[in-house]
């Protein structure tokens, strides 16, 4: 391991004087690239000592804490974030655009809901695995996307490539109405609902009674996961969740997305992208809704005092905000879940991380790193093709599968 305990100005004189030795003095001067090699080694200092650090693990029981210390060794290890790129919006805004988008060939299958709607489910079958090639048997990860992705989001990508190196199947539950489909119901979605969700589950389950189930979502998809599962307790099938850069008390995300530089740079667009599928599916939602009002909102909260809350019949928009937040549920989910939050993360601040709601249920692991971002996690000099969430989350599809008798009882 190395060691940080050193002489600042002793590393900096000796870099000076190496490469000083090493280059010829052009266009700059001694001066000058001492100057250079002084930040740099600030900077790499600071990097060490105050960026890159192991993630907090913090568990209800001893038993999963254990079996993810022995199972998942990613949650002990130090995270480094892209040393260029480290601060939680900068990782928020570059994900999409640095991370690959592996090439996924899907299935579709459309489910027809008890209201008449449908629901669009991509299949990745993974029919060349090589360890589960009985389709009978390979297990299945129910994947969910956020508040406005698809199938077609790169994080949702990456989960599928990790998947299909683990020999398992996937499918990606898309929301109503967002990945291209027609909304035949003036219905679409919220975090607080999950009956769409309850339905695609039992679908899943009956199509692949023999196969093993477990479920990822991220940002409002692991919100409703989460909600989901402090529904329904021991009924279900899922052995096992993971939920990543979740929003745990709507109330507080939402007044964090409301400050200046956050509404800027994220709550405008996000409402945008909602109002961009009302918009697309007006024919059919404005014999039920105020569209033209709709249309005028300027913030998230505008959007579900106008739309959402209104859809899914709540009295007021707080209502709504109380029954959608997952930290009031917690207590009664019976199945592993494993929680990623960055303590960077603006959709989702520090303060309101449910570590002490975690620290009350056995079957709760939190595992809270100090940089990431929302669904960033970027590590890597350049970090195409994996993310620190990445790792998470094959480790522990892999431990909930392969391992997953050892999750039995976590409360003994």
């Amino acid at each position: 391991m190395i060691s940080l305990d050193f002489n600042f100005n002793v590393l900096t004189r000796d870099l000076s004087l190496y490469l000083e030795n090493q280059v010829k003095v052009g266009l700059f001067g001694s001066g000058v690239l001492s100057l250079v090699l002084g930040f740099s080694a600030a900077y790499a200092y600071y990097y060490l000592i105050s960026v890159a650090k192991k993630p907090q693990l913090i568990s209800g029981g001893k038993k999963f804490y254990q079996f993810l210390r022995d199972q998942c060794p990613v949650v002990s290890e130090i995270y480094y974030p892209t040393f260029w790129c480290w601060e939680s919006r900068i990782q928020t805004v570059l994900r999409p655009f640095v991370t690959a988008k592996p090439g996924v060939s899907y299935r579709n299958e459309l489910i027809r809901a008890e209201d008449g709607g449908q629901i669009s489910l991509d299949w990745f079958d993974n029919d060349d695995s090589a360890s589960h090639p009985n389709a009978a048997t390979r297990p299945t990860v129910l994947l969910l996307p956020g508040l406005t992705g698809t199938s077609r989001e790169s994080y949702i990508l990456h989960m599928v490539q990790q998947s299909r190196d683990l020999g398992y199947r996937c499918a990606v539950f898309n929301n109503r109405g967002v990945s291209g489909e027609t909304l035949l119901t003036p219905r679409t979605y919220c975090a607080a609902n999950t009956e769409d969700l309850e339905a695609v589950i039992e679908h899943i389950q009956r199509t692949n009674e023999d196969a093993p189930l477990m479920a990822a979502g991220v940002s409002m998809g692991g919100m409703m996961l989460a909600n989901y599962l402090g529904r329904k307790g021991r009924e279900t099938c899922l052995k096992g969740v993971v939920v990543f850069s979740a929003g745990w008390d709507v109330f507080e995300c939402t007044a964090s997305l409301e400050k200046p530089l956050d509404r800027f740079l994220f709550n405008s667009y996000l409402t945008s992208c909602l109002q961009a599928g009302v918009d697309r599916h007006k024919s059919v939602l404005e014999k039920s809704y105020d569209i033209d009002h709709v249309m005028k909102a300027k913030t998230l909260r505008e959007f579900d005092e106008r739309f959402t809350s209104i859809m899914f019949g709540y009295p007021t928009n707080d209502d709504y905000y109380h029954d959608a937040s997952p930290i009031h549920r917690l207590k009664s989910v019976q199945v592993p879940m494993l929680c990623l939050n960055a303590a960077d993360d603006v959709f989702s601040p520090s303060h309101a991380i449910p570590v002490e709601a975690v620290k009350q249920n056995p079957n709760l692991a939190l595992l809270i790193t100090c940089h990431g971002g929302h669904i960033g996690f970027l590590e890597g000099l350049w970090p195409r093709q994996s993310t620190y969430m990445d790792r998470v989350f094959k480790q522990f599809a892999k431990a909930v599968i392969e391992q997953g008798g050892d999750l039995h009882d976590l409360s003994s």
